[in-house]
């Protein structure tokens, strides 16, 4: 929310709600909740393509010639090992190892990166790099204001975008990003998403967002290209198994506990924020395994939410963290952290507590979805 207490609006605004669309308070932005009908959205992105606006995320650039020593002091991550032209997910924990928020970092340039972090923790990511940057000769900016970020999602958004810019998209890998002009405006093009599916997120000038995406509606309409809303990017990350701050992951969670160990790199050089606790935990989650993250498919048509207890013999097992109704399925689905000794797929008699009724559960492995290259 904006100092007032009132909703923040992107560059988008006027145009979603000329569109009929749903509006919603997310993380203080007035945000489309859906357009139309969510599951027509879900399905276009796994069929077709999709446009979101996610101008809400909080960018953060870092730039100086000690950029990368600070990314790699502040995150787990090894951010002076990404090349120019690439991103890398990674987190930001505080001293505890608990998990500040999941990032994505772009490197545009020899001494200068892009941090995109989530809108709910976008100034809490930004306060901690600036406080983390002492003694360091970089510079925290905050660069929220100077981004749109229009993403097109589905099979059908290579060949979309294709027809907009004459940027190298085959060249162009997942997790790589190259500036470019589509629809000849300039753009930092994207190989990444939150969807499952091949997609382009491509960040503009708040300015330039209109016509943007009039351009790509425009060029999607033979595609089957639709307007969609966090409605279905919310079911779009579940069945894809991709972890939202706030369900998945928390400050009382460190990337072990969260299964995402894989993220912090104690082999890059120098000390970094949590290094010492995370250290603990990784040992803890060998001696002793966590809880882990799990897929839980409904036998019945009662849907999970998140804080529901999971069931086994009469006992709690764990916590349901996200839970919805899959369109590709067909099916509740829920992702869920239960005791180790129920999370090997196939685990008979685990059920969700839905009310006082134990509903049946299927333990499978994550994702529930996975496209088909």
């Amino acid at each position: 929310m904006s100092s007032t207490g009132e909703l923040r609006h992107t560059a988008l605004d006027a145009l979603h709600r000329s569109l009929g669309a749903t509006m919603t308070d997310f993380a203080g932005w007035d945000m489309p909740l859906r357009y139309g009908s969510e599951r027509d959205e879900h399905n276009a992105v796994r069929t077709r393509a999709g446009l979101f606006d996610l101008s809400h995320m909080g960018e953060i650039t870092v730039t100086g010639p000690q950029a990368a020593a600070l990314l790699d002091h502040a995150l787990v991550g090894n951010i002076g090992g990404v090349k120019p032209g690439r991103a890398r997910y990674t987190m930001i924990c505080r001293a505890d190892g608990g998990i500040l928020d999941d990032l994505i970092v772009y490197r545009l340039g020899e001494t200068e990166y892009m941090v995109v972090a989530n809108a709910s923790n976008a100034q809490v990511v930004l306060d901690a790099l600036a406080e983390r940057s002492a003694g360091f000769d970089a510079e925290v900016r905050d660069d929220r204001d100077a981004y749109a970020l229009i993403a097109v999602q589905g099979p059908e958004s290579p060949g979309i975008l294709k027809s907009l810019t004459d940027a190298d998209l085959d060249g162009l890998k997942y997790y790589a990003g190259l500036p470019g002009t589509v629809a000849g405006v300039p753009a930092l093009i994207a190989r990444t998403g939150y969807t499952g599916e091949d997609g382009f997120e491509l960040f503009t000038k708040p300015e330039h967002a209109v016509e943007l995406w009039q351009a790509l509606t425009k060029a999607g309409e033979g595609a089957g290209l639709v307007p969609c809303g966090l409605s279905c990017r919310d079911t779009l990350r579940l069945e894809a198994g991709m972890p939202l701050y706030g369900h998945e992951l928390s400050t009382s969670l460190t990337p072990f506990d969260a299964g995402l160990g894989r993220v912090v790199k104690f082999e890059k050089e120098g000390d970094f924020v949590g290094r010492e606790a995370l250290r603990e935990a990784a040992a803890r989650a060998e001696q002793n395994p966590p809880r882990v993250l799990v897929g839980l498919v409904a036998e019945g048509r009662r849907v999970p939410r998140a804080g529901y207890a999971v069931v086994a013999g009469g006992e709690v097992i764990g916590e349901v963290t996200s839970g919805a109704p899959s369109p590709t399925l067909g099916k509740p689905i829920a992702m869920a952290y239960v005791d180790a000794a129920h999370a090997a797929p196939g685990t008979p008699g685990v059920g969700v507590d839905i009310r006082g009724s134990h509903e049946p559960y299927e333990v499978v492995a994550l994702p529930f979805y996975k496209r088909q290259k």
